[in-house]
């Protein structure tokens, strides 16, 4: 197919499914855009430090070391042979009629497709906690970026809350770095924790590297903890109020909190653009439908923890997956993609057994006091979404508009799942029976003279 008209297809994320998604589009002979927020490839997981960082891949990633210099030549590779065009460092903020409208350092661009792949990849799913709206409270991405990318802990004495492998996983990352941990609580009881074994055997591996992590923690871990409060004053945090699984109290002094319950997919722009979503009764979310290839139809393609929460290695497998299934609607050859679809099962098998081991703390949730921020952006409790419920009849949009609730700069990320958690206590009802916020754009902040043309 000639260069004239070979079609446009455009992926937005260069973590591992972006960046073999890009790969196999390339191997195809297409000349694929690939659009990032990040200045350098590799994604959430596999962030990458300034050129001067002392920091070796071994001590940043740890057993992942090779898959992430694996990835991040070939992805440089490609771009210095200039297979594809990268557009670092940009934000796509909305879709509209096959352009996105994406937003970089020379403004706001409009970018056309044929064929779109979203690798959008995912954030730190959080629940509210009494007193999270503190300063010195991030989210466990946070915390991690802050150590990957730049080699600081964010504060003195850390805290960690929350459930599931990044839990652990960030904790004795900042442990490795010279931090000082004081203790990483986990909502999830051992007997909740095994129960997930039988799926979790699907990469037998995995959890036993998880279980030797764990133990690097020492008696810094806790499991089946009830969290009461977080304390804090002028400056910020100054004690974390918990129970451990027996029932006694503890007060932990600390300056800094890292929270989050696993992960929520980023699905903003997969809204825009039309994808249908289901309600995954698991993962506690609505994740968007496609094929196991990852059609979404209208032209676009879902890979990575943006359509399924299964990791890095899913997501490689899943980009592979997606720029197939987009390579065979353009109408050409593609390889057999069998093998990559029967590892996908095994991930989604074990994916199974993480969701069962470390559940979203709903009943955390449905027990917050009303007093209790639930939306940090607009400083909403968790008794105005009660009240919300009460009024709009418990459905998503119209608890929204009447709280406020999901409305500041992060969209409903942090928020959302919460408030549709306690509007279905408050409902007598299922949280897929509340809905799900509607997309809008921008999806990201975006200063509004990025909106201004000249004349």
């Amino acid at each position: 197919m000639s260069e004239t008209i070979s079609p446009r297809v455009v992926i937005v994320g260069a973590g591992p499914a972006g960046i073999r998604a890009a790969a196999a589009l390339v191997d195809a002979g297409l000349h694929p855009v690939v659009i990032d927020e990040g200045q350098r490839a590799g994604g959430q997981i596999y962030r990458r430090p300034p050129d001067e960082f002392v920091r070796t891949p071994e001590q940043l990633y740890g057993s992942e070391a090779a898959k992430a210099r694996a990835l991040h030549a070939l992805f440089d590779r490609l771009a210095a042979d200039g297979r594809f065009t990268h557009r670092a460092g940009s934000s796509v903020i909305a879709v509209q009629e096959g352009q996105l409208h994406v937003l970089g350092e020379g403004g706001l661009q409009l970018v056309s497709y044929d064929r779109l792949i979203l690798a959008t990849g995912a954030s730190d799913r959080v629940a509210p906690v009494p007193g999270w709206q503190c300063a010195g409270v991030y989210s466990l991405g946070a915390a991690q970026i802050a150590l990957k990318a730049q080699g600081v802990a964010l504060g003195q004495r850390i805290v960690l809350i929350g459930s599931g492998p990044l839990l652990t996983l960030v904790g004795v990352q900042l442990v490795k770095a010279g931090a000082d941990v004081a203790a990483v609580l986990d909502t999830s009881p051992w007997h909740q924790q095994m129960r997930g074994l039988w799926d979790l055997a699907a990469r037998p591996l995995v959890p036993l590297r998880g279980l030797a992590l764990r133990a690097k923690l020492g008696s810094r871990y806790h499991a089946g903890v009830s969290l009461e409060r977080i304390e804090a004053d002028g400056q910020g945090v100054t004690a974390m109020c918990w129970r451990d699984a027996g029932g006694r109290q503890h007060h932990t002094p600390c300056d800094t909190i890292g929270m989050g319950w696993h992960l929520r997919a980023e699905t903003h722009l997969a809204d825009l653009a039309g994808c249908a979503f289901a309600y995954d009764e698991q993962w506690r979310q609505w994740l968007p439908k496609t094929d196991e290839m990852g059609r979404a139809g209208n032209g676009v393609y879902l890979a990575g923890d943006g359509v399924r929460l299964l990791g890095a290695d899913g997501a490689e497998i899943a980009g592979r997956l997606a720029a197939a299934a987009c390579l065979a609607d353009l109408g050409f050859p593609v390889p057999s993609t069998a093998a990559d679809l029967r590892k996908l099962a095994r991930l989604e098998r074990f994916a199974r057994g993480l969701a069962c081991a470390f559940p979203w703390p709903a009943e955390i949730v449905r027990a917050l006091p009303d007093e209790a921020i639930v939306c940090r952006c607009e400083n909403v409790t968790a008794g105005a979404v009660r009240q919300g419920a009460d009024f709009g009849g418990g459905e998503a949009n119209r608890l929204k508009a009447l709280s406020r609730v999901g409305m500041g700069r992060c969209q409903g990320r942090y928020c959302q799942l919460a408030a549709v958690e306690l509007a279905a206590a408050q409902a007598g009802c299922a949280p897929d029976a509340i809905g799900r916020f509607r997309g809008q754009a921008p999806v990201r902040p975006a200063p509004v003279g990025a909106f201004l043309r000249d004349g």
